[in-house]
């Protein structure tokens, strides 16, 4: 329960990252669009940009909270085979 919360801060912070840089991005493609007469497609690659990194973010890191937990077993299950193997050894 408590690695799933302090896996929401490190998701939180990183999109606000990204947004954060995709803002100044939006920014920039102001004065952009109307040099180069490129209409919408700029600030639409910067949205859709923005919107997958997002997407891979929390996706990515559900995947390592729970591979973590699964590694957490894994190392308490070996520890517990170590000790058994210890005392027969005795």
């Amino acid at each position: 329960m408590i690695r799933q919360t302090q896996g929401a801060g490190f998701k939180l912070a990183a999109t606000a990252i990204i947004w954060g840089f995709a803002t100044g991005m939006l920014g920039i493609c102001i004065p952009l669009v109307s040099v180069t007469d490129s209409g919408f497609i700029l600030p639409l690659a910067v949205i859709i940009g923005a919107s997958f990194t997002t997407a891979v973010v929390w996706l990515s890191f559900s995947r390592v909270s729970s591979n973590n937990v699964d590694l957490s077993d894994t190392i308490e299950a070996l520890k517990e085979q170590k000790t058994n193997l210890d005392t027969m050894d005795k």
